[in-house]
C-alpha cells in the first residue's frame, strides 16, 4: 500500500507516527508494522471527550505490545478557534520531541479524501494552482521532513484493511459535525465525488504533482534564531515557501493574506509575524512592537534599511542584526 520510494525512505530513517487511534492513524501505525518500518508514536488528548482516554490508553497498549515509545500530550483548555490552537499544540508538541529525540521524519496519516477536502475548499474560496495541489508526499521542514505515506489512498481503502485484517480503531464522533466547514465538505461533496470518481481523482492529482515541479522551485528556509530567510526566486515560489515555513510553525495564512503578499514588500500575518522582503531575501520573524528603542540602534536599522515592523523583533536578537549586517555586506 506505501510507495517503494516512501518505504526505503522510512526503513532507513528513524520516524516518529502522529497517532489518535483513529480510522487513519491506526491504518497507518498497522502498515507500517508490517513493512517493518521503525517508529513511535505521539498523540495529543485535549479532553473534550470522555472517548479521549480509551484512546489514549489504546495508544499505550499498542506502544506496549511492539515495543514502541508512546509519547502523551495533556493539552491545556482551548477556549477559542479550536481547529487552529490544537493544530498549534499538537505541532509544538511534535517540534519538541523530533528536535530532543532527532526524529528523521514526522508521519501524518492525511489521506485522499484529506487532500480533496483540501482541494475543493480553497477551489471555493479562490486559489491558485499551487494552492489547490494542497498536501505533497514529503515535505521537507526546518527541523524534519513531513511525510503523509497514505495520501495517494482513500479512506474507504483504509477501512477495508482495517475490518480485513480485524484492526480495532476509534472513530471521533465530532469529525461529523458540520459546525466544521470540512465536515461540510466532506459530507456533502468529498465523499459522494470519491465513491462515484475514485481512480480519475487519484490520476488528476499524480498530473498536478507532475505539473507542480514546473512551477515551484524547492526553496531550503535558514534560521538565525526566530529569523527564517531564504532568496527570493519568483512570486508562485516565494509564496509557497512563505506559507509552508508558517504552517511548519503552527500558523495557515489566509487567502486575504496571501494577496497581500502579492503585492506587499512587507506583511504582518496573523498579528504574529512579519514577512518582509530584504536585498535577494525574504525574512520571515516574529512581529513584536517595542515603543522605545536605544537611539544607536535606531540609527543602525536607519543604515541598514530594515523594515520598521522588523525591528522589534531584531532589538531583542542581536544575532540576527550581525547576520543582516553581514548579508548587506
Amino acid at each position: 500500500m506505501l510507495h517503494s520510494t516512501t518505504k526505503e525512505l522510512l526503513k532507513n530513517s528513524k520516524n516518529l507516527l502522529a497517532f489518535s487511534a483513529g480510522v487513519d492513524s491506526t491504518a497507518l501505525f498497522f502498515i507500517l508494522q508490517e513493512n517493518n518500518i521503525p517508529f513511535d508514536i505521539a498523540i495529543v488528548d485535549y479532553g473534550l471527550r470522555e472517548q479521549s482516554r480509551d484512546e489514549v490508553a489504546y495508544a499505550k497498549e499498542l506502544a506496549l505490545q511492539y515495543n514502541l515509545e508512546c509519547f502523551i500530550k495533556k493539552a491545556p483548555k482551548i477556549e477559542k478557534s479550536f481547529e487552529a490552537q490544537a493544530r498549534e499544540i499538537r505541532y509544538t508538541f511534535f517540534k519538541k520531541l523530533i528536535v530532543s529525540r532527532n526524529y528523521d521524519n514526522l508521519l501524518t496519516a492525511h489521506h485522499l479524501g484529506d487532500r480533496f477536502e483540501w482541494f475543493l475548499m480553497q477551489f471555493c474560496k479562490g486559489a491558485g494552482c499551487v494552492e489547490l495541489s494542497g498536501m505533497r508526499e514529503v515535505e521537507l521542514r526546518e527541523e524534519c521532513r513531513l511525510i503523509r505515506p497514505l495520501l495517494h489512498l482513500d479512506k474507504s481503502e483504509l477501512l477495508s484493511y482495517l475490518h480485513a485484517n480485524k484492526i480495532e480503531y476509534f472513530v471521533d464522533a465530532s469529525n461529523s459535525d458540520e459546525k466544521y466547514s470540512r465536515n461540510y465538505f466532506r459530507k456533502h461533496h468529498t465523499t459522494p465525488l470519491l465513491q462515484k470518481h475514485l481512480s480519475g481523482i487519484k490520476r488528476s492529482f499524480c498530473y498536478m504533482d507532475e505539473d507542480l515541479t514546473q512551477l515551484i522551485v524547492d526553496i531550503s528556509v535558514k534560521n538565525i534564531n526566530e529569523l527564517a530567510y531564504f532568496p527570493t526566486t519568483n512570486a508562485r515560489t516565494d509564496i509557497y515557501t512563505i506559507d509552508k515555513y508558517l504552517k511548519s510553525i503552527g500558523h495557515i495564512i489566509t487567502s486575504q493574506e496571501r494577496e497581500l503578499l502579492k503585492r506587499s514588500k512587507s506583511v504582518v500575518v496573523g498579528r504574529k509575524y512579519i514577512v518582509t522582503h530584504y536585498k535577494e531575501h525574504i525574512l520571515i520573524a516574529p512581529y513584536r512592537q517595542v515603543k522605545k528603542m536605544p537611539k544607536e540602534f535606531k540609527e543602525q536599522m536607519r543604515r541598514l534599511r530594515i523594515e520598521p515592523k522588523l525591528r522589534g523583533y531584531l532589538a531583542k536578537d542581536a544575532e540576527a542584526v550581525e547576520f543582516l549586517s553581514l548579508l548587506l555586506a
